[in-house]
């Protein structure tokens, strides 16, 4: 007597469950990449914020060491909107001086740290007419300026004092000291929320000749 044998196959809820697996693993698997992806860009964008400011702290520094005096005219101004400075164009001699001004300023509803500088300047009139530009600059900026201008990051608010007399003052309540460069400058940033580093933030600066030649 042969026996016949019977092949059974899938039943349709058999498949409709099956279904349903693949489909809830594809839906974890799925959450789970796009997590993984979230948590990278969030990560970049963070080392991108923490970069941004780092490198903006350094070219405060450079400004500010590269600083220039010159006859009849200050250094370093503070009309408490924009700080002006006056430095050399590079470490190199003969080519000129720049002006240099750095501004907080509200762009697309939201306030940014803002650096411009002209370019090497040969002439005392050229670096006269720069130096009125920046102060131009801070408080109503041109087309052609604002071309000029850099972003560096966002920024609620600053304030700047000055060190002179072994105390740190308000450059605008120092009196009859206004054209005489300060021995240091310090800068306190309120960054905004949302970065990576907010809240305030406090940078010193000291002149070389204080530093007893470090």
């Amino acid at each position: 007597m042969r026996r016949t044998t019977r092949c059974r196959g899938f039943t349709l809820i058999e498949l409709l469950l099956a279904i349903s697996l693949m489909a809830l693993m594809t839906v974890l698997s799925w959450r789970g990449l796009d997590g993984i992806s979230r948590a990278q860009s969030r990560l970049q964008l963070q080392s991108d914020d923490v970069l941004a400011l780092q490198a903006t702290l350094g070219q405060w520094g450079v400004d500010l060491d590269a600083m220039a005096e010159q006859p009849d005219m200050p250094s370093l101004d503070w009309d408490g909107r924009a700080l002006r400075l006056v430095r050399r164009s590079s470490a190199e001699p003969g080519e000129g001086l720049r002006v240099v001004a750095w501004v907080r300023r509200s762009v697309a509803g939201q306030g940014q740290w803002l650096r411009w500088q002209s370019p090497p300047l040969l002439t005392r009139p050229a670096l006269d007419l720069a130096w009125q530009k920046a102060q131009a600059w801070g408080q109503a900026p041109s087309e052609d300026d604002v071309l000029r201008e850099v972003r560096t990051v966002a920024l609620d608010q600053w304030q700047i004092f000055y060190y002179r007399g072994n105390a740190w003052s308000n450059p605008l309540s120092s009196a009859g000291t206004l054209a005489a460069t300060p021995d240091g400058v310090r800068l306190v940033l309120t960054l905004s929320p949302g970065q990576a580093i907010s809240g305030t933030l406090t940078r010193d600066w000291v002149r070389g000749s204080m530093r007893g030649g470090k």
